[in-house]
């Protein structure tokens, strides 16, 4: 009998069973835990709040300053126009904004070159609203042990009412967030006249609960999570570095190796790192900046005032954690050397093509003609007979007044010997108006030959010869 048969008691086989473990199955994402951030003070920290409220005020106080018995800055859809203080720009002027945007990312990319994730770190809106809603949940719940000791409570009357009040206040503070958004396209004023009787248009109900929804979620419950998983700035900064871009370093040859410092006992052989750890219970995405840069790294700064604080106490020199660079750190540059090293190839042609794009956009919008026109033919119809014989073509012309004072202007044709305009050629523009005329152009019957021809339309401001434009059209003769 073969050793792999079973064998045999009596007529039945004996079973043999295999015991197959089940592979392991790892997680393809860390198990969240909460951050509990100590409070920290300092210069980093202060920088921080001053950024938190020079951003907000500016977000929340621009929507109500007027100019011209206007909103000051005000996308207004309805209209579709944007006002910024004395400048009005239309649909036509979409290539600013393209602008802005380019002009964006290059101040990223220089910022990011220099010092790092500077942006992330003092005026990204997550790292704004994450700080606000912190503050509220430690004025509420305390500090971080009484918040810690608070969510390890069983459920009670006492933690509903502080859990409560806490929700109560970060949902206020996002609606009031939403309905500021919503107010840079509706303007502020109407959207306050609509609070007492709920009357808001349908967009605008949906984009302030939206707004504010994510606010909540974001700067409420996601946190650090946004910049660890969510955030595609974080996977890519790496590529906008270099040895010399000033970030947030633990000085490992200063502080290794670390130790808890007693009395009595030898500290030569040990670094100056008393491992307290107190660099990641202040750092808001709860990472150990010990351990090298990380891409979760904001750059705040916040690890560095703890850390100092830490020093000084100990009466030992400061920056154990600095905002340094690589290669000031590898070669121990000075403050003079580590400055001169801010002056690179990189920096320089992020520099001037910032300024390039920058300069050329605000001559382009010191020089633009305050005044547009569309023209557009009636195509209903082509050419016809006018009654004293001459041929007649019906254009549209839309008159765009883009300043703030009325305007009248003059219409005038050429292109044709004997062309001219049949009808009125003054027209009157308030500010800011789109004034749309039909104007009948005439020429005589056999001027030209019969097909279409090239016409110029002149339209110039009574009040300013300089303020003109030329455009092309068509004539059809028959």
């Amino acid at each position: 009998m073969n050793e792999d048969t079973p064998r045999m008691d009596g007529d039945r086989p004996k079973q043999i069973e295999v015991m197959v473990e089940a592979p392991k199955i790892g997680s393809l994402y860390e198990k969240h835990q909460t951050v509990y951030t100590k409070a920290s003070k300092g210069w980093w920290t202060t920088w921080r709040w001053v950024l938190v409220w020079f951003t907000q005020v500016l977000f929340y106080g621009l929507p109500w300053i007027n100019w011209h018995d206007r909103q000051a800055v005000l996308f207004h859809l309805v209209e579709r126009k944007f006002y910024f203080f004395g400048l009005v720009m239309w649909p036509q002027d979409v290539i600013y904004l393209a602008i802005i945007l380019i002009v964006s990312a290059y101040a990223l990319f220089l910022f990011t070159a220099v010092a790092g994730r500077l942006f992330c770190g003092y005026a990204c809106p997550q790292t704004v609203y994450t700080e606000i809603f912190m503050w509220i949940e430690k004025l509420v719940e305390g500090d971080r042990f009484a918040r810690m000791k608070l969510d390890r409570e069983p459920p009670s009357a006492r933690k509903y009412r502080i859990k409560g009040v806490k929700h109560a206040l970060w949902i206020l503070v996002a609606l009031w967030t939403g309905f500021t958004f919503v107010g840079y396209f509706t303007p502020i004023h109407e959207l306050i006249a609509s609070i007492p009787a709920f009357s808001f248009g349908g967009w605008e109900i949906f984009w302030i609960f939206f707004y504010a929804g994510f606010t909540y979620m974001m700067a409420g419950f996601m946190r650090e999570q946004v910049c660890k998983y969510m955030c595609p700035y974080a996977r890519f900064q790496a590529v906008m570095f270099d040895p010399d871009t000033m970030i947030v370093t633990y000085d490992e040859e200063r502080g290794e190796p670390r130790a808890l410092r007693k009395k009595g006992e030898d500290h030569s052989k040990q670094g100056d790192c008393v491992d307290c750890s107190v660099c990641v219970l202040v750092c808001p995405v709860g990472i150990d900046i010990r351990k090298g840069l990380q891409y979760e790294c904001i750059g705040c700064g916040v690890c560095i005032d703890a850390c100092d604080e830490v020093m000084d106490k100990l009466r030992m020199p400061r920056g154990l954690i600095r905002y340094t660079s690589e290669n000031a750190l590898a070669k121990k540059y000075g403050r003079s050397d580590l400055l001169s090293h801010i002056i690179r190839p990189r920096i320089i042609l992020y520099s001037l093509i910032l300024v390039l794009i920058v300069g050329v956009t605000a001559w382009s919008i010191a020089n633009r003609v305050p005044l547009r026109v569309n023209i557009i033919r009636d195509r209903s119809v082509m050419a016809r007979e006018a009654s004293d014989g001459r041929i007649e073509n019906l254009y549209i012309l839309k008159v765009m007044n883009i300043t703030e004072a009325p305007r009248s202007f003059t219409l005038g044709v050429r292109g044709i010997e004997g062309i001219e305009i049949a009808n009125e050629t003054k027209v009157n523009a308030s500010a800011a108006e789109n004034r749309e005329v039909t104007v009948k152009v005439r020429v005589p019957y056999g001027a030209v030959e019969q097909g279409s021809h090239p016409v110029f339309f002149d339209v110039v401001a009574d009040d300013d010869p300089a303020v003109a434009v030329h455009e092309k059209s068509t004539f059809i003769m028959r």
